[in-house]
């Protein structure tokens, strides 16, 4: 009962890990993008619509990871290119997501699709406990390979620190001769496709059907649990499973039929979100932790 239970948990917060991980990757930079929501709503409705159409889930993956790609290239253009104000398009590219998933996807309203299925790893599974991690599906797995490599790039490679370098001062980095707007480009666009592929996860895996909004505000969650992990890869994981715990209490509450309202239970994720965010605002090592240029347009002067 409980390994089935934290198998869930696991599982909601796969796209949690992913749209969190590629908004760090984002936020390094020195971009804030508050249009991971709509980004992960194109991703979900592309997904579902292309897996319903062609019967290929794996098509389905990628044409989220697309979707994903073309809309965060839609913000990269206008606030890098055309330097709007990041906060502003962020929020206007969240509504235009919702808006456009939700009116390409009123024909797919009440259909459904035959979801992925767990990678079978024979043996492994009977582990006790520890088989649990032998039960997941390809893009769980991926999420985990991607946590890897986002810590390691980050850390350990070059262009990494040359991201880092960009969200701390661009205009020192600028100056050393490094092109600011091409390493924001290539961040934006990373973490615009794996708020695709977050997105793509909610029909593929969790629910395997298309409704309007089904996102539910996990792009917000995202956005939070990057501050919430203070920019570091493996504090998004461990608080995307604590986001997903507490997801998976408020549905277990609703089914068990506790006497709490249900509008009470219904709100629990984001209360949980206000409060961490509320208390790690009083931790000056996590503002430390911020990129300095963050939220900051660069104007290149020639």
């Amino acid at each position: 009962m409980y390994e089935q239970l934290f198998l869930t948990i696991l599982l909601t917060s796969v796209p949690l890990i992913l749209a969190a991980m590629g908004e760090l990757v984002v936020e390094k930079s020195g971009i804030l993008n508050l249009g991971v929501e709509g980004m992960m709503l194109m991703g979900a409705v592309s997904a579902f619509g292309i897996s319903l159409i062609s019967g290929s889930l794996i098509l389905g993956i990628f044409a989220g990871a697309i979707a994903g790609f073309l809309i965060s290239l839609i913000f990269a253009f206008f606030t890098i290119t055309l330097a709007t104000n990041q906060v502003a398009t962020g929020l206007a590219l969240t509504i235009f997501g919702a808006g456009l998933s939700g009116l390409i996807g009123a024909p797919l309203v009440g259909k459904a699709i035959q979801g992925l299925s767990p990678i079978n790893l024979g043996l492994f599974e009977s582990i006790p406990f520890l088989g649990l991690l032998f039960k997941l599906d390809v893009l769980a797995y991926f999420s985990i390979f991607i946590t890897f490599c986002v810590f390691y790039f980050l850390n350990y490679s070059k262009k990494g620190l040359v991201l880092r370098a960009v969200g701390t001062s661009h205009e020192s980095a600028h100056a050393l001769g490094y092109s600011v707007i091409s390493v924001r480009y290539y961040a934006v666009l990373f973490g615009g496709t794996l708020a695709g592929l977050a997105g793509a996860y909610l029909p593929l895996v969790l629910t395997p059907h298309w409704s309007e909004g089904m996102t539910a505000g996990k792009g917000w969650i995202a956005l939070a649990l990057v501050v919430f992990a203070s920019w570091q890869p493996w504090r998004v994981v461990a608080g995307a499973i604590l986001f997903g715990g507490i997801t998976i209490m408020q549905l277990s509450g609703q089914a068990k039929g506790w006497t709490i309202p249900a509008q009470f239970l219904s709100m629990m994720p984001y209360l949980g979100t206000i409060i961490v965010l509320v208390l790690i605002s009083k931790s000056k090592n996590i503002i430390h932790n911020a990129p300095n240029d963050l939220g900051k347009t660069f104007f290149k002067i020639n």
